[in-house]
């Protein structure tokens, strides 16, 4: 879940509405209203195949983005991420099979479960609608000065994290609640810190992965760009427990993703996963083809997570670094 308020300010009940004054829940349905109608009409959600210029409507375009998108799909992960219903899913499955967009067939995990997979055809349409989605947005964006793009987006993050459907859990229910935000002051130099700290404690890493953390640090701060670069910080409780860096890695098109951290009480609660997710989704919104990293094989959870979020190991080799014998890896994720 990701959560945060503009650099420079601070939560509270919005602009004219007086501090302990009573909400009025009238007034705020009405306003909560009023922005789905702003914002459906604003993208094109009632028309949606004549707003992109396509053949697919609203709920097909995102069945076929989940199937793009994820390594591996099956229908029943299809109606609960979308809340579908099955007989309608089915149909509208039947239709892309006719259309030979995608082919369906058995998991190879449960057998009793259906496997939906794109042709080629399927992902060339699936790459035409992303094509034409990410101009559409970029579209609005561009309309508005660097600033306030900053503060619509944070603004949006907040409406996902208050409405996300774990709000609704009993709280006996709910895990502890995980925020990600962007690095703020003292957030590049704890990187520094719990880097060489817990990569000493946990695999003997010795200064020199302090000292090659600490350049890369030094890099980013010193060549960022809002457009390109981005570092996130993951907070439980109130306190650091998680972070990594979109970077450009210096061929057109490419972002690289470094220094993913989480720490060993903080595991277990999906950081590692909502990090690197983050990292995934700017990298396509700022318009990068691909995304690449470099890791090492003993950091097999670390590994899991790139996995599970469609990277793929391209190549690796051993080499002797920070004082252990390792073997390095390098994985790729196309945009």
């Amino acid at each position: 879940m990701i959560t945060g308020t503009p650099s420079g300010t601070t939560s509270g009940p919005p602009s004219g509405t007086p501090r302990g004054a009573v909400p009025d829940a009238a007034a705020d349905v009405r306003e909560l209203r009023r922005f789905n109608r702003f914002y459906t009409n604003l993208i094109g959600a009632l028309d949606y195949g004549r707003h992109l210029y396509t053949p697919f409507t609203l709920t097909e375009a995102r069945v076929l983005y989940e199937v793009a998108n994820h390594p591996r799909v099956d229908a029943a992960d299809l109606r609960a991420s979308l809340s579908l219903d099955a007989g309608y899913l089915s149909r509208l499955l039947g239709r892309f099979e006719d259309r030979e967009l995608i082919i369906r067939g058995r998991s190879e995990q449960d057998p009793r479960r259906q496997r939906i997979t794109l042709t080629e055809g399927g992902r060339e349409a699936a790459g035409v609608l992303e094509e034409r989605s990410q101009d559409a947005a970029g579209s609005l964006l561009r309309q508005l000065p660097a600033g306030d793009r900053a503060r619509l987006v944070d603004a949006m993050r907040t409406i996902r994290a208050l409405l996300d459907e774990r709000a609704e859990q009993p709280a006996e229910d709910r895990r502890p609640e995980v925020g990600l935000r962007t690095s703020g002051p003292g957030d590049l130099g704890w990187m520094v810190e719990r880097n060489a700290t817990l990569y000493a404690a946990e695999y003997g890493f010795d200064l020199s992965y302090e000292a090659l953390v600490a350049r890369i640090v030094a890099e980013y701060a010193e060549d960022f760009d809002p457009r390109w670069d981005r570092t996130w910080i993951a907070e439980l409780g109130g306190e650091r427990v998680g972070a990594v860096m979109c970077v450009r890695d210096g061929r057109p098109g490419v972002a690289r993703l470094r220094l993913l951290l989480v720490e060993p009480g903080a595991r277990g609660h999906g950081v590692g996963c909502q990090l690197v997710d983050a990292c995934v989704e700017f990298a396509r919104d700022a318009g990068y083809g691909e995304m690449v990293l470099w890791t090492n094989s003993v950091l097999g959870a670390a590994r899991g997570i790139y996995q599970r979020a469609g990277f793929e190991l391209v190549a690796e080799s051993p080499h002797h670094s920070f004082g252990q014998d390792l073997v390095g890896q390098d994985w790729r994720l196309a945009l």
